[in-house]
């Protein structure tokens, strides 16, 4: 089977391109490097090219015949998106359309579509099924939305067969140090407390201390990126063998308050590196965390590392890595 992968250079889709390559899956990688790195790409073709360009994509379908297409090339920083709302909807809602007609006039009519959890805004119900209300509250989580609607409405007038996948917040790296999160900017908080430990950053912020939650501190449901590639591998595989259209949120279930991954980060390293408090940031909700039951039934997904210490350990590890590199 061979599977086109756009953004596959980035964070997400590269390990979800591992994992296609050690199962046998002929890949190619469609990047245009923006965010991503080509030394991520572990196996199969990269290809640089931006979605804006139809004809481009319309050449690389043409010769490579994908059975499935792969979908991870977007904007992700949410307050970028507040400031600049115009590069969101551009490159997440009008490049992901632009690709699936290109998709459609090559006959190609099966999608894994990275989405998000930001599709909920403030959720009434934790932990957040996938009936909660779409309601996002910035336009990142808008852009994100708009997409899931069209997949809906090509799947009814088109037959255009997709996963909707939410994810909540991917965190970790590959066991072997090949290949991990590397933002520029940098805006998640594992890396960013790594990069406080390892000297890169005076300080990590807490921003807000008077969430209603144990410590005060906000909620979120770390995710191992090796167990959300593979829930993307059992989408393509449901896909394939002729699944319906379905949406899944990915996470654990539970989740860990900024204060905890700071003892935990502490404790995996063994640095004490300087923590400030300060106010909240508008917008982030006190607690968010995934009901993925409905993964773990229908696509019978067994997530393998739901280990707090050993997420921050794999992305420790690619973080020392990645400086001796640099050395």
């Amino acid at each position: 089977m061979k599977i086109l992968v756009t953004g596959g250079a980035g964070y997400i889709g590269s390990h979800v391109v591992k994992a296609l390559g050690e199962k046998g899956y002929k890949v190619l990688v469609v990047d245009n490097l923006s965010k991503g790195h080509k030394e991520a790409v572990l196996y199969g073709k990269l290809v640089v090219a931006d979605l804006e360009d139809k004809n481009t994509l319309d050449v690389i379908f043409k010769e490579f015949r994908p059975d499935a297409v792969m979908h991870f090339a977007a904007f992700i920083e949410v307050a970028q998106s507040l400031r600049e709302p115009l590069k969101y909807y551009k490159n997440n809602t009008v490049n992901t359309i632009n690709l699936l007609e290109v998709m459609l006039k090559n006959g190609v009519n099966k999608f894994i579509f990275s989405s998000t959890a930001a599709v909920y805004g403030n959720p009434e119900k934790v932990p957040i099924p996938e009936i909660e209300p779409i309601k996002p509250i910035n336009p990142y989580g808008q852009s994100k939305a708009f997409v899931e609607k069209v997949l809906q409405d090509f799947d009814k007038s088109y037959g255009l067969k997709y996963v909707s996948l939410r994810y909540f917040n991917a965190a970790g790296a590959d066991p072997e140090g090949r290949i991990g999160e590397s933002h520029d900017p940098e805006t998640h908080l594992i890396p960013l407390i790594l990069k406080t430990a390892k000297g890169e950053k005076e300080s990590i912020k807490i921003f807000g201390t008077d969430y209603p939650t144990p410590d005060g501190t906000c909620i979120r449901d770390y995710i191992h990126v090796d167990d959300l590639a593979e829930a993307h591998i059992l989408a393509l595989e449901y896909l394939l063998n002729g699944g319906s259209s379905e949406v899944f949120n990915c996470g654990y279930g539970h989740g860990f308050s900024v204060r905890e991954v700071i003892d935990t980060a502490r404790k995996v390293t063994g640095i004490d590196f300087k923590v400030e408090e300060t106010e909240r940031r508008p917008g982030d909700p006190a607690i968010l965390v995934a009901d993925s039951s409905k993964l773990r039934k229908v696509l019978d997904w067994k997530p393998k590392f739901d280990d707090l210490e050993y997420i921050i350990r794999t992305a420790w590890n690619w973080e020392r890595r990645r400086e001796r590199g640099q050395e």
